[in-house]
């Protein structure tokens, strides 16, 4: 169960990360992306700045469809 929770935030954190660099690379603003993905601005608010927040699966597809990016793309880890 510890381990489940841990990934989760996990998860969380690096879909923030990515979240406010993807914003950035695309000079889309919070307040446009809750438009074209249907997601309120406080949820893109709190994957923003809320490492504590985890969001769902379907608000994190309908932000990276919105963004014309994979899923994938918002969470995992840069090889880099």
């Amino acid at each position: 169960m510890v381990q489940f929770v841990a990934s989760q935030i996990k998860v969380a954190c690096m879909a923030r990360i990515r979240l406010k660099e993807l914003l950035q690379e695309k000079k889309i603003s919070m307040g446009k992306l809750a438009r074209l993905s249907d997601v309120s601005i406080s949820t893109i608010q709190r994957i923003s700045n809320d490492p504590s927040y985890s969001p769902t699966f379907n608000t994190l597809d309908r932000i990276a469809k919105a963004l014309n990016v994979p899923l994938s793309e918002l969470y995992e880890e840069d090889d880099n």
